[in-house]
């Protein structure tokens, strides 16, 4: 008797991310998010902002308030280097927001399936991170761009 053996491809969802780094953490935005990436230009100051609010930018004609999310996570204050890049992130129809990072990496892929719930120890900054991903041995924190809008 013939034996037919069925085969069910499975499908995984992979979504592209921009890696970064804050201090020695790596985390990871989604690329559909982001508008771009830019050199450290001069920061105005906004008085009376809440202090994770470094100020605002001017960027082609808009003016986009910049936040650290260094200083929303409890971190040491933002050190400004070479490396320092703000990432410009569109959180709504014309509503967007920069971000400052120490690092970007790399564009990296990550299957849906391999984004974990991030920990119930992360007291204080769970609304950041969205998940945990796991990539070449590395953990990505997955930013949760709600918290912005």
């Amino acid at each position: 008797m013939n034996e037919l053996a069925v085969y069910n491809d499975v499908v995984t969802e992979e979504k592209k991310y921009i890696a970064f780094k804050i201090g020695d953490e790596n985390f990871a935005i989604d690329i559909f998010s982001i508008n771009t990436i830019i050199e450290l230009p001069q920061i105005t100051g906004m008085p009376g902002a809440e202090a994770h609010y470094r100020g605002i930018i001017y960027l082609r004609g808009e003016v986009i308030p910049v936040l650290s999310l260094r200083r929303m996570m409890g971190l040491e204050d933002d050190v400004f280097t070479r490396s320092t890049k703000i990432v410009v992130v569109t959180l709504e129809e014309n509503k967007q927001v920069g971000i400052i990072v120490d690092q970007v990496m790399d564009v990296i892929s990550v299957a849906d399936e391999e984004i974990k719930e991030s920990s119930a120890f992360l007291k204080g900054c769970e609304y950041l991170v969205s998940g945990v991903g796991k990539i070449d041995g590395e953990l990505y924190s997955m930013v949760n761009l709600g918290f912005l809008a």
